[in-house]
């Protein structure tokens, strides 16, 4: 899960700032009670940009004070975008099989990409999953919870 999202677990919700290091919160985001109840096991906080890029204009994404600079799991000199890198980053490096991010302001900005086979067809995908390799479904808004 990415650090912004609330597990009620021994797992800290921080959204990477030292301000909220502690917090516990006090019950599950709406995602993670439905993830539980299908029988999946939370395995860690996945870093983020801090308070998920909404602290400035002018920072790196992927960096937070708590967690440090997330990198790309192909190449640590490439940004590894938007505030979900840690989510990405964790299954690009085989870590985790799936991971939950959030739409805050890196993570779902679209990148079009012009396809070798058809140049008039631009697929838009997620900036994480984007710059990691991966493939990102972002939900319709009001068809799931935002919740917690």
């Amino acid at each position: 899960m990415k650090d912004n999202i609330g597990t009620n677990d021994n797992m800290e919700t921080t959204a990477g700032s030292w301000a909220l290091v502690g917090s516990i919160v006090p019950r599950d985001a709406h995602v993670v009670s439905q993830l539980k109840a299908a029988g999946a096991v939370p395995f860690g906080k996945a870093g983020l940009s801090e308070w998920a890029d909404m602290r400035s204009n002018n920072y790196s994404e992927g960096y937070s004070a708590r967690g440090g600079q997330v990198r790309s799991a192909y190449n640590f000199t490439v940004n590894p975008g938007g505030s979900s890198s840690g989510s990405a980053v964790g299954v690009a490096a085989n870590a985790i099989a799936v991971s939950i991010g959030t739409e805050t302001d890196g993570s779902g900005k679209a990148q079009s990409l012009s396809c070798i086979h058809d140049a008039d067809l631009n697929v838009i995908v997620i900036n994480p999953a984007e710059r990691n390799a991966l493939v990102g479904f972002k939900p319709s808004v009001g068809l799931t919870s935002r919740a917690g």
